[in-house]
């Protein structure tokens, strides 16, 4: 490894998964102005949409996400084109 390119400023950081409200705790480097008390402790907070415990890939369920009508769009433009 290379010296004096890696951050010094490691400290164990919560990072919430929103979608299922898991939390976990790791060290990061990762500035926020959130904090969150855990176990008497306070420390800072990550807010993140997806995680190990609630991605597709890791619990084996499936999820179609479809914001704002992009599949249906997507058929009505290109899905009747070999009907001919």
């Amino acid at each position: 490894m290379k010296k004096g390119i890696h951050p010094e400023n490691y400290r164990f950081v919560v990072f919430k998964d929103m979608s299922n409200d898991e939390v976990f705790i790791t060290k990061s480097t990762i500035n926020t102005k959130e904090t969150i008390e855990l176990d008497g402790t306070t420390y800072p907070l990550v807010k993140v949409e997806i995680s190990n415990t609630s991605h597709p890939f890791f619990t084996g369920k499936a999820k179609l996400v479809d914001t704002a009508g992009r599949v249906d769009k997507f058929l009505s433009r290109y899905g009747k084109r070999n009907t001919k």
